[in-house]
């Protein structure tokens, strides 16, 4: 499994604020335990939303995650290994964007009952655009 690290703190629902005023816990999902701190991996306690599965199930949880959040108007529109990004249109115009990163503790065996983690975060400012590209006029 090819591990890399995601840019940090939550808008799968609003997350590092729910997080702490305990509403996160409407966003585990069967299967997934909170994971506040992250595993303690790559500085993302307190900055993102994280739960933690036996990493033999990451992949299914991984899974269930996308459809959830497909349910919420999140449509998948890229990503590479370990990591999808989602885009929603907002009502205003523009997109949100978030991104959703499997990891695990890579300085511990990566065996089944290895903990896996899940970490959600946004990607800052507006993802795509509602504006056609500008062609600047032919010089007269």
């Amino acid at each position: 499994m090819k591990i890399a690290m995601m840019a940090a703190a939550a808008a799968l629902l609003a997350v590092p604020a729910m997080a702490q005023d305990g509403a996160a816990e409407n966003l585990v999902l069967p299967g997934a335990t909170l994971a506040p701190d992250c595993g303690n991996l790559y500085g993302l306690a307190g900055r993102a939303f994280c739960v933690s599965a036996p990493l033999v199930g990451i992949g299914a949880l991984a899974d269930t995650y996308v459809a959830a959040l497909q349910s919420r108007g999140w449509t998948p529109a890229g990503g590479e290994d370990n990591r999808v990004i989602f885009v929603r249109r907002r009502d205003a115009g523009g997109c949100d964007g978030l991104q959703m990163q499997a990891f695990y503790d890579t300085s511990r065996p990566a065996g089944p009952d290895a903990v896996g983690y899940l970490g959600f975060g946004p990607i800052p400012g507006n993802v795509c655009s509602d504006q056609p590209a500008v062609t600047p006029a032919p010089a007269q």
